[in-house]
């Protein structure tokens, strides 16, 4: 009898694609694929941004994707919401009885159903492409997303004409580079190799942050100002290159727009006001100013930690001054960069369908007051009340703001709520049905980025686990089971990554090799020709003015300016752990063992004065809420700030609350976005 052979293994395949996750890298993947199973994610060695080189967040994507907690069958709540109890159900049961659902409400009031959606995927097909559309079909209530980005890229709109700035690989070749507002080790790690070759090469490297982060110890120089005061540290330096004469008369005459209006409100802003406003020594600024104005290329690198405050639009809009008044664009190594992200021609309107709304007018709800928004019965000013949420690429109840309330808006018996997720987060208990959805390597999907000016491909390495399907299937047959019958509903993934660019971007290309690279001048602004009405870099904007609103950069205020309360006296900023994105990968229990646990750091004096050890629990709290975490006293914590690392899911933390239990809903002067960074607290022993 001949001897049984089992079958050869397959090969390896090596798969192309792109990680979906809310950073300015967006790098290019290679997954390896053995016998159906994606055992390794590396970075693309032959895309120039991601040169083979990932963080460790996504290093660990097939440990994410393979996870033993995966969702991977529909199921439906049987115990009280937050409970986290629910029993597998089958997709027909799910997709019938939601249609039905939704159905009836939208019989009464569409726009008593919400979607809520954002970066959990940057990708434009499993973003916002069929679920759009199923959603303005039906009437719905649009969502203004704006919890991450918003306030800084109308500053950057308002004031270049739209999120545009350098390219980053020219970095660098910069002999001076400001890196503000970012943790560019944690947070913008492609950015970080460019910045250190360029050190090695000699130039300087300043970081401007409140804390002194894994970046700010790594630069010559930290810039350690209050939270929410970078709009009059930028007034300062301009101040100083005004009275020294470091500017380029030439390029601010013909290429920028309200000069004269800013250079009289500049004026105003001596080292010395600046010095007390910002907790920093005025000779700091003296010294900066000089640097900037003396040194060329020399290029600002900002992101978006700074935009949480009352007064974050205006800090950018400042910031974004300072190129223009120096002629730091005429370099390639030269200007700023926020976000790259207005460069890429997204054809939205074919990807996304409003006019499916056919000339109905909803109402839209902010992302970031949705605590407040759940709450709210049906009113004259409001309109209905919400009935229906269906969340997906979002996890609401750990992220958004003063989350107490979040919580008890989503804990509403009446309120029907659809969570799409791969994992049972701090939302999806709170979920009448939680659908299974795929992660990056089973779908297919097209990303711009807002660091590079790159588009990739993402194509799927691995067939659906389990009974998890795409985002974009479940909105197709929900739209089906709602009789929506128009053709935009039939549309596949890979017809929907061909649509999002159109003709734009060679797609054959994208097929080739997985990325292709926009064509933009190495110097855009060299010879201005900003993307603003003027065509200029608009010191003062006219747009602004007609709104109402200051049409120069001031320094605004905080809400809740450190010192400002004798109850609560420290002000709190929440940036990401280092090992975490917002609220991505808490659960992949290699990263959550780096990270430990919640942590607040603290400065020793801040600490001995109220009797707090290192390592003990704590009690942070404010009138908004309560949360316990460890201390930790560290010399990355500046007196009078605390540093509230984030975001834990809520039901990891010691207490069943994450730092948002403290933040708050207001929102900021320009793109109402939020106010994250600008909390005051107290912190005693637990």
């Amino acid at each position: 009898m001949a001897e049984l052979l089992a079958p050869a293994s397959v090969p390896p395949q090596l798969v192309r694609g792109a990680c979906p996750h809310d950073c300015p890298d967006t790098c290019a993947l290679v997954t390896t694929v053995q016998d159906g199973i994606a055992i390794k994610v590396q970075g693309n060695p032959d895309h120039r941004p991601t040169a083979g080189v990932l963080c460790n967040k996504v290093s660990h994507y097939a440990e994410r994707t393979n996870h033993p907690d995966r969702v991977l069958q529909p199921l439906k709540r049987v115990g009280p919401k937050g409970s986290g109890r629910f029993e597998p159900v089958s997709w027909d049961t799910a997709l019938a009885d939601i249609a039905g659902r939704l159905s009836a409400i939208a019989a009464r009031d569409p726009q008593a159903i919400l979607p809520y959606s954002y970066c959990g995927t940057m990708g434009l097909v499993q973003g916002e492409s069929i679920a759009a559309r199923f959603f303005h079909r039906l009437g719905a209530s649009l969502l203004d997303r704006t919890i991450c980005a918003s306030a800084g890229a109308e500053a950057l709109t308002q004031t270049l004409g739209g999120k545009v700035g350098m390219k980053v690989e020219f970095f660098a070749e910069a002999k001076l580079i400001l890196i503000w507002g970012s943790n560019s080790i944690a947070s913008n790690l492609h950015f970080w190799r460019l910045a250190q070759e360029a050190k090695r090469n000699g130039a300087r490297l300043v970081c401007i942050d409140p804390r002194r982060s894994e970046t700010a110890e790594k630069c010559h120089e930290h810039v350690q100002l209050l939270p929410g005061t970078d709009a009059a540290l930028a007034l300062a330096l301009m101040h100083e290159l005004i009275v020294n004469d470091w500017l380029d008369h030439d390029y601010i005459a013909r290429h920028t727009l309200g000069w004269g209006a800013l250079r009289e409100r500049a004026l105003r802003w001596t080292p010395e006001r600046a010095a007390a406003v910002c907790g920093i020594p005025a000779q700091q600024i003296r010294d900066l100013a000089r640097a900037w104005g003396a040194t060329q290329p020399a290029a600002i690198r900002l992101n978006y930690g700074m935009q949480r405050v009352r007064g974050g639009g205006n800090a950018v809009r400042a910031v974004a001054c300072l190129p223009a008044l120096t002629g730091a664009w005429r370099h390639r190594a030269g200007g700023l960069l926020l976000s790259s992200s207005g460069f890429f021609p997204i054809d939205k309107a074919t990807l996304q369908r409003p006019d499916l709304l056919a000339g109905r007018k909803a109402r839209t709800i902010n992302m970031v007051t949705i605590g407040d928004d759940l709450l709210r019965p049906t009113s004259p000013e409001f309109g209905p009340a919400i009935e229906a949420v269906v969340v997906y690429n979002s996890n609401p109840v750990a992220v958004a703001p003063e989350s107490g309330k979040v919580v008890r808006g989503f804990a509403r018996p009446d309120l029907f709520t659809v969570v799409l997720e791969q994992f049972h987060t701090d939302t999806a208990d709170y979920a009448d049905y939680v659908l299974p959805a795929t992660t990056q390597l089973e779908h297919w999907d097209i990303h711009a980025s807002y660091g590079h000016t790159d588009v990739l491909l993402n194509r799927p390495a691995i067939a659906p686990v389990g009974a998890s399907r795409t985002n974009t299937q479940v909105f197709r047959e929900l739209a089906e089971r709602m009789g929506f019958t128009e053709p935009c509903f039939r549309d596949s993934d890979e017809d929907l990554c061909r649509q999002a660019f159109g003709a734009q971007v060679d797609f054959d290309l994208l097929l080739r090799q997985g990325y292709a690279s926009l064509r933009i001048p190495d110097a855009p602004y060299a010879e201005g020709g900003f993307p603003s009405a003027s065509g200029r870099c608009e010191f003062f904007s006219e747009r602004l003015a007609r709104q109402g609103l200051d049409g120069l950069p001031d320094h605004v205020p905080n809400y809740e300016p450190a010192g400002g309360s004798t109850r609560y006296p420290l002000a709190m900023i929440s940036p990401p752990a280092r090992n975490f994105l917002n609220s991505t990968f808490v659960n992949v229990e290699s990263l959550r063992d780096i990270e430990g646990e919640p942590l607040l750091e603290l400065h020793a004096d801040d600490a001995a004065a109220r009797g707090i050890q290192d390592a003990q629990v704590v009690r942070v709290f404010n009138d908004r809420g309560e949360y316990f975490c460890k201390a930790r006293v560290s010399s990355r914590a500046r007196p009078g700030v605390v540093n509230g690392l984030g975001i834990w899911w809520r039901k990891l933390g010691l207490a069943g609350t994450n730092v948002n239990e403290l933040t708050s809903q207001r929102l900021t002067d320009l793109g109402r976005a939020p106010t994250f960074y600008d909390c005051l607290v107290e912190v005693r022993p637990a």
